[in-house]
């Protein structure tokens, strides 16, 4: 049967295996690994070069692609930024930031959810680990709301939102990634999106605000009595979010100026964090051990989904698999707005079953040969990703920020109410994916302003 097929049917085959055997719970790098090699053994299959049976090309593309991960350059950023969010995280001072702007934002409506959001969004930047943000955030601010009578849905979406910003704003993982696949230039990718990630940000506390401003019982205002005076609130917020601002402003401002590359700026980063861990007195041996453990075992899982992805996506290509999608698309006529409102919706569907980086790696190059095609600017098609890949932390059922959080709070909050307080938040989500398409600026102002080489036609 197997051999009765055409070449693109079999890699058509291959890509609906892989999805069910992930849909089952299979592990999805070894599981990857083992496609591409199995499929491939047959693609390359030459009995006539073939002196025995291990004599394949598939072994050869396997560990050909394991070096070229290893040796790839701008990969070494990944570890590095791991390290400074995991040792950020472990030196206690994400809680001291969100009690400093808790106190400095005590006037506002939804105060506690403006300082969520906000320490999400600094600690998101310095780590960029979507379960780490939720966890933290999920044992820190979500029992402070509850207990400052904030309602629980309106908590949960908040803390399950603000913490899947790390994917867009930079320095993001998930950018350099991007970068790598794509082969775009990581430096101009964290410009284009450092305004999209301040917009989606700023959405989500304007909501916040006018939601508290309308109905005051959701978000109840702190008591007068707990507000410390001026000269308190000014002491924490020096203390606790200028250091930590300014290494983020440092780790960006020398990317974006062109005085060192994302890997050179990560070590910077990565060492600023020890300094801030000693100077706020947390820089402790079991802080560093776990910090380096975690920081190669999520540095490990991301190289290994690399190497798979790159093996399978290979011999994905190999069979005409992508010409099967490329001639689809070419062959509906589409206007560019089209072509985009398809890959995106098809993005937001894989995002049920997959994690956002399965789907950068295995289905993104299918539609970047026709980015080019429907004269889309590709920084712009990795903004709308890059927005797009929020949804897949949001949305029910497989909605993974809801279980982190979940996990951290079993006994104090429902599944359903989670999802419930997440749906408004997806929703402001797409509207940012509208107004970036309406407004195409957004994205590529700075972009087109810091290097003057990329316009959206």
């Amino acid at each position: 049967m197997l051999f009765s097929l055409t070449n693109p049917e079999i890699a058509i085959l291959m890509m609906g295996i892989f999805l069910f055997a992930v849909l089952l719970g299979f592990p999805i790098a070894f599981t990857l690994m083992a496609m591409g090699v199995g499929f491939g053994y047959y693609a390359y299959f030459d009995p006539t070069r073939m002196e025995h049976l291990l004599d394949n090309r598939i072994f050869q593309l396997f560990v050909q692609n394991t070096y070229t991960v290893m040796d790839n350059t701008v990969l070494t950023a990944v570890p590095l930024f791991l390290f400074m969010g995991y040792l950020v995280e472990r030196a206690g001072i994400v809680s001291r930031l969100f009690f400093a702007i808790r106190l400095a934002s005590h006037r506002l409506p939804a105060s506690m959810a403006v300082a969520a959001l906000i320490t999400c969004a600094l600690f998101s930047t310095a780590t960029g680990i979507i379960g780490a943000v939720v966890t933290l955030m999920g044992l820190l601010a979500w029992p402070a709301m509850i207990k400052a009578g904030y309602d629980k849905k309106f908590a949960s979406g908040v803390i399950c939102s603000g913490g899947c910003l790390g994917i867009l704003i930079p320095p993001s993982i998930m950018l350099i990634v991007y970068s790598v696949i794509a082969q775009l230039s990581p430096l101009r990718l964290f410009a284009a999106a450092i305004f999209p990630g301040l917009l989606l940000a700023g959405l989500y506390i304007g909501y916040a605000i006018t939601l508290a401003y309308f109905n005051p019982s959701i978000a109840p205002k702190p008591p007068k009595e707990d507000i410390p005076p001026r000269s308190v609130i000014l002491k924490e917020v020096v203390i606790s979010f200028l250091p930590l601002f300014s290494l983020i402003m440092l780790v960006l401002g020398t990317i974006l100026g062109g005085l060192a590359t994302p890997a050179e700026a990560a070590a910077v980063g990565a060492f600023g964090s020890l300094v801030l861990s000693y100077f706020y007195k947390t820089l402790k041996w079991k802080n560093f051990k776990e910090s380096v453990f975690l920081t190669a075992k999520t540095t490990a899982m991301i190289m290994w989904l690399f190497i798979g992805s790159w093996t399978f996506a290979s011999v994905f290509s190999y069979l005409g698999g992508h010409e099967v999608f490329e001639h689809f698309f070419k062959s509906m006529n589409l206007q560019p707005w089209q072509f985009l409102v398809i890959t995106q919706l098809i993005i937001f569907l894989l995002g049920w079953p997959l994690e956002w980086t399965e789907i950068l790696i295995i289905f993104v190059p299918i539609f970047l040969p026709l980015v080019a095609f429907f004269e889309v600017n590709p920084y712009f098609f990795a903004m709308l990703i890059a927005l797009n890949l929020q949804t897949s932390f949001l949305t029910p059922p497989m909605a993974m920020s809801a279980y982190y959080l979940k996990g951290v709070q079993s006994k104090n909050v429902e599944l359903m109410e989670i999802f419930t307080g997440i749906m408004p938040f997806l929703g402001i989500v797409i509207f940012a994916m509208v107004l970036m398409y309406l407004f195409p600026g957004i994205a590529l102002w700075l972009l087109d302003t810091l290097f003057a080489n990329y316009k959206l036609k």
